[in-house]
């Protein structure tokens, strides 16, 4: 009976370590659109170090010009766009999907000038790291499409 126990115990801890056994994917979602919601708020913040808490050490951020691969790079590639007094444009997330198992994320909206004038889409790969912090691992973002589908 002992050992029954035990084994029940750790059957148990294990299924309440498991992220998506603890929760489900609806509060997944919104864990992950709050974070993507502060991680903008940085740039209209002007703060460059809040927007480096939300970099996983290994993030990728790609655009037409390259790559810039570690969070020095992107803290480095992107501390123009923190300098002066208003942001250079701003995003939001529109769409959030999560896996199953809890651990990626993706995030995608429009992205703003400062007029409100929509220049592009972003799209950020979010890992769910230890402790449940989300960061962001890899950010591309895409300029407009031209509109209307074809028939």
């Amino acid at each position: 009976m002992r050992i029954t126990n035990v084994w029940l115990f750790a059957l148990c801890a294990a299924a309440a370590g498991s992220p998506a056994a603890a929760e489900t994917n609806e509060a997944l979602v919104r864990q992950v659109r709050a974070a993507e919601t502060a991680f903008a708020r940085t740039m209209a913040a002007r703060d460059l170090e809040g927007f480096r808490s939300h970099l996983a050490e290994e993030a990728l951020f790609i655009s037409r010009d390259g790559a810039l691969r570690g969070k020095a790079a992107v803290v480095a590639g992107w501390k123009p766009y923190f300098e002066g007094p208003q942001a250079p444009f701003s995003w939001e997330p529109e769409r959030v999907e999560v896996l199953d198992s809890g651990t990626l994320a993706l995030s995608t909206g429009p992205v703003r000038d400062p007029e409100g004038r929509l220049v592009g889409t972003f799209n950020s790969i979010w890992r769910r790291e230890a402790g449940g912090r989300w960061k962001v691992v890899i950010d591309k973002g895409c300029p407009v499409c031209d509109g209307a589908a074809k028939p």
